[in-house]
């Protein structure tokens, strides 16, 4: 798997001059297989509108995996390249509701007076999926979902190739109800998903000292998502949906204290890729 970070931030978009090297943009992951023509792409904030603009004319299929639909994580979705392009075959997959389907709550979104272009006007092959709990394929990917710890109805999701396993758990809070964190993995949110993968994108939102203030909140603090990951035995997290008001220095300054660990832990920048191989995490790792 090629994966290719084009939004990294969370909450809203926080572009500007102290954002630059970490990135401004809000949530969105591509990740390429062996196949050139398919591309997986996880949540579509922000992000996901620069992606739009380097999709390949030979690419027929793009599967877009909504985590949930909180407005950071689908606030680009109207503006992808993708849906406005009629050769293309799109597949969007998100949670339902308990009482309306995933298409019935991106309408809420992609119609007046919120947006000009209604869902069902999007010129791309569109299909709308709920997404399953549990295990299902996509061309050249398995995938795994399962709700996890965050406001309204929210998966994480883990993709597997055959050979490397990478896990998206881009909004959650497994500290909360723990004290301590962590407590027995089974009692564990986000861990089944989690455990033995090669991969990890994690929420890290809030600084240690930072978290007591937002308990409930959906999210994570660095260190927690370095003890999830180590819990998890994962041997690569990378810190994900940064704090808005989290300038580059202070990013700098939050995973400072994590270089040269056996956890191998990386603030994740827009326009970082990272692949994974068969036999676990490749050395390619660049921006």
């Amino acid at each position: 798997m090629n994966v290719r970070f084009w939004g990294t931030r969370g909450s809203v978009p926080a572009p500007g001059p102290s954002t630059q090297r970490y990135g401004g943009n809000t949530s969105c992951v591509a990740v390429l297989g062996d196949d050139p023509e398919k591309m997986i792409v996880l949540d579509a904030g922000t992000g996901i509108c620069a992606l739009g603009a380097t999709l390949s004319p030979e690419l027929q299929r793009v599967d877009i995996l909504l985590s949930h639909l909180h407005m950071d994580h689908v606030l680009g979705l109207g503006f992808f390249a993708g849906l406005f392009r009629p050769d293309l075959e799109v597949h969007i997959w998100g949670p339902s509701s308990t009482t309306l389907p995933l298409r019935a709550r991106l309408t809420r979104y992609l119609s007046p007076p919120l947006f000009p272009v209604r869902l069902r006007e999007l010129p791309c092959r569109l299909t709308v999926h709920d997404v399953p709990l549990g295990t299902f394929e996509l061309p050249g990917m398995q995938v795994t979902t399962a709700l996890v710890c965050h406001p309204g109805p929210t998966v994480g999701f883990r993709l597997h190739d055959g050979g490397s396993a990478l896990v998206y758990l881009s909004d959650h809070e497994p500290a909360l109800g723990a004290r301590p964190f962590p407590d027995l993995s089974r009692w564990t949110s986000g861990f089944g998903l989690a455990a033995g993968a090669d991969l990890l994108i994690h929420d890290a939102q809030y600084a240690d000292d930072e978290y007591g203030h937002h308990v409930g909140w959906g999210h994570s603090s660095v260190g927690q998502a370095a003890t999830f990951a180590g819990m998890a035995d994962v041997p690569h997290l990378v810190g994900f949906h940064h704090d808005p008001w989290h300038d580059d220095d202070t990013l700098d300054r939050l995973y400072a204290p994590y270089a040269g660990g056996t956890l191998r832990v990386t603030a994740a920048r827009e326009g970082m890729t990272i692949a994974t191989q068969s036999t676990g995490l490749s050395a390619s790792e660049s921006s």
